[in-house]
């Protein structure tokens, strides 16, 4: 169960946070196995004062428009997987939500399978 979240600036139109949400999860369902109903996201608009980030860190120029995305989710995916990832979601958003990929700031967040719990305060994945 990934749980993703998305931080991007305030004022975005609903059709457009949502070309984000569904391209990122597109982008897990078709790199790293995650089923197509296993979809939990958190979307967070900021004002300008409550996103910060570097404009040219590691020599990429980002612009106001910058959207951060950080993915909970069980370990052991491989590095190629997470490569496939990061370039599928940035690949994607580009394309649907018209984001520069020089915009899209990917975290991911890995846990051990008994850290969740989908409701009901059962641990289904704990062995």
């Amino acid at each position: 169960m990934p749980l993703i979240r998305i931080s991007l600036r305030q004022g975005k139109t609903a059709e457009y946070r949502l070309k984000i949400s569904d391209g990122v999860h597109r982008a897990m369902v078709e790199t790293i196995n995650v089923p197509a109903q296993d979809r939990f996201q958190v979307i967070t608009e900021h004002r300008a004062d409550g996103l910060i980030y570097d404009p040219s860190y590691l020599g990429i120029n980002r612009t106001d428009d910058v959207v951060f995305i950080q993915i909970t989710l069980n370990a052991g995916r491989t590095t190629d997987q997470k490569r496939a990832l990061y370039k599928k979601i940035t690949e994607l958003l580009a394309k649907e939500a018209g984001v520069r990929p020089e915009d899209v700031v990917i975290n991911l967040v890995e846990v051990a399978k008994e850290n969740w719990s989908f409701g009901n305060g059962d641990a289904p994945y704990a062995t």
